[in-house]
């Protein structure tokens, strides 16, 4: 997938039930798997389209079809990475490592030392893979709640 553009959200985006149903696609083998279930499930298009001005997001695109997305949100001291999501047949072309390369350039142009993200503990292939991309293990978290570790926090240093 050479072809592969990215776009930053902006006024101009209007294809939010399209960009919900990627999310929802390509989350959808959490289902059952994480607990609590994936706050992906909660997002409506309107809530979405919210969630996408009030913080960084961008679009992965083969043509005109969407293949993934990434939010991003300012911190103190790192950008948080959320809702990163590339559509099941278009994994493992190196479209998430694109889209976190995004995160990486908009963290160094907000001056910001550090990438952030929280995977589930039970999606420990995830772990794998953000640790091959660079990310370390930071925290163990647990939903409200819960008495038990529900997420880990991993960073990557930007230099």
């Amino acid at each position: 997938m050479k072809d592969i553009t990215l776009r930053r959200l902006d006024d101009g985006f209007d294809r939010w039930d399209v960009l919900l149903d990627l999310i929802l696609t390509s989350f959808a083998y959490m289902n059952g798997r994480i607990d609590p279930p994936s706050s992906a499930l909660a997002l409506t298009a309107e809530t979405l389209k919210t969630k996408a001005f009030s913080e960084i997001a961008y679009v992965a695109l083969y043509g005109e079809q969407l293949v993934g997305c990434i939010f991003c949100r300012p911190e103190a001291e790192s950008l948080y990475v959320g809702k990163l999501a590339v559509l099941p047949a278009a994994q493992g072309k190196g479209i998430g490592k694109r889209l976190l390369g995004l995160a990486e350039t908009t963290a160094r142009e907000l001056g910001l030392k550090a990438l952030r993200l929280e995977t589930r503990i039970e999606l420990v292939d995830n772990h794998a893979t953000f640790a091959a991309w660079g990310f370390r293990k930071a925290a163990e978290n647990r939903h409200a709640g819960f008495d038990r570790t529900t997420s880990i926090e991993m960073r990557k240093a930007i230099a």
